[in-house]
């Protein structure tokens, strides 16, 4: 759909849609960019505040994404203001407030209208060293690949709305989809972005799961990529709710994203391969890293508030620019 838009024509623009990356990026100056980007949906749990809170920190996150630091907010609402509670918005509306305070974030104000479904989310500028910017495009063979959250984001909010997902769980998946990823962007800067230092690229995990989202990183830096799905940190119970029927309309799509370059070894479990393919909201982030640094990068992630940094995976040699997922 996308594939015919003319592309934007600036010697400024320094990130752009091309390379399906989690913000743009615009230099202002020799030392500045800007990072724009924009995200809302509809509600993906019942409780508002855990809704507004999940909102606001999956706006921010493609900001940390890009190696950057979000300096401002606007919200973006959608909601039908004459059939639900004002004390639901209200709820909603103080809970993002308060994942930007956390951030340090300064919230502008924004734009609502009137809808039959509530959708909340933020539009969010911040700023980056314009050589240190944290693209798709800059992962290298023998780099490895560290995950900063839990998996099974998508699984157990579905389980949730059937009413088959444990209280305690869902609890987890709120904590963990509301948890910033500003530390993790931290840890990334500490190291060193860029083509000879440390941090080589990464992409927060949201729609298109771990597997899509690593495979957008594979054709913008032109590698293939083997993952070791047997670390993988996942959140409570998400096999057992995904061998129950819980998964999504997006684990397929993302399965046929990938097609023919996905190939996984005979003895990796068909839940597990559903909570990689399951879409995420507010992920954790995923770090290419030089291999000599990975340890370095452990370290400073736990240091920045990271719980369960792991390493996941390696970039590797490959034109077909397959993802391979070994047991």
């Amino acid at each position: 759909m996308l594939r015919d838009l003319p592309p934007s024509v600036s010697q400024a623009l320094l990130v752009g849609f091309d390379t399906a990356d989690d913000a743009g990026v615009y230099r202002l100056n020799e030392t500045t960019a800007l990072v724009q980007t924009v995200d809302f949906f509809t509600p993906i749990v019942d409780d508002p505040r855990w809704f507004g809170a999940i909102a606001a920190a999956n706006s921010l996150s493609d900001v940390y994404a890009m190696g950057g630091e979000p300096i401002t907010a606007l919200n973006i609402l959608c909601y039908p203001v004459r059939e639900r509670p004002a004390e639901e918005l209200r709820a909603i509306l103080e809970a993002g407030a308060e994942k930007t305070r956390e951030a340090g974030v300064a919230l502008l104000g924004g734009h609502s209208v009137e809808d039959a479904e509530p959708k909340f989310g933020m539009a969010v500028t911040g700023l980056v060293h314009p050589e240190h910017i944290a693209t798709n495009a800059g992962a290298r063979p023998g780099d490895v690949i560290v995950l900063t959250k839990p998996l099974g984001t998508g699984i157990i909010t579905t389980a949730a709305k059937f009413d088959e997902c444990p209280a305690d769980v869902l609890e987890a998946a709120c904590r963990s989809m509301a948890m910033l990823n500003r530390g993790a962007a931290a840890a990334m800067r500490r190291l060193g972005i860029g083509a000879e230092l440390p941090v080589h690229a990464a992409t927060d995990i949201t729609g298109y799961g771990l597997l899509g989202h690593l495979f957008q990183m594979a054709k913008a830096s032109r590698v293939g990529m083997e993952l070791e799905s047997s670390v993988l940190p996942l959140l409570p119970e998400v096999e057992r709710l995904a061998a129950a029927g819980n998964v999504t309309r997006g684990e397929h799509e993302n399965r046929a994203y990938l097609g023919a370059h996905l190939e996984v070894a005979a003895g990796v479990a068909a839940t597990r391969l559903s909570v990689m393919l399951d879409p995420q909201t507010s992920g954790g982030l995923a770090i290419v890293v030089a291999p000599e640094s990975a340890d370095a990068l452990l370290e400073a992630l736990k240091a920045n508030g990271v719980e369960s940094p792991v390493v996941i995976g390696r970039c590797v040699r490959d034109v077909a620019l397959r993802i391979r997922v070994l047991g």
